[in-house]
């Protein structure tokens, strides 16, 4: 297959080339960290970023909404939000 794209290098404000199901987890991180994170069903998503130690809460996200933030891993306590996909 082509790829149009490939002799550009990947950069933290490129589009992604790899994206995942994200299913949050209390104890676990995320596969990769992401550049963001998409919000397929509306909610509240806990999640902790690239280099924080605590985590944090974004309230009503709408479905469809992109998350620009660099995640390491989503809480499944507080997060009520579905259908996530990490964009990395």
């Amino acid at each position: 297959m082509s790829n149009a794209f490939g002799n550009y290098s990947d950069s933290p404000t490129a589009p992604a080339l790899f994206c995942f199901k994200v299913t949050p987890d209390d104890g676990t991180d995320l596969e990769r960290v992401t550049k963001a994170l998409y919000i397929g069903e509306e909610g509240d998503v806990v999640l902790r970023s690239a280099q924080s130690d605590v985590d944090v809460t974004f309230r009503n996200l709408p479905a469809g909404y992109i998350l620009d933030v660099r995640v390491l891993a989503v809480r499944s306590t507080g997060t009520t939000a579905g259908s996530l996909v990490g964009l990395a």
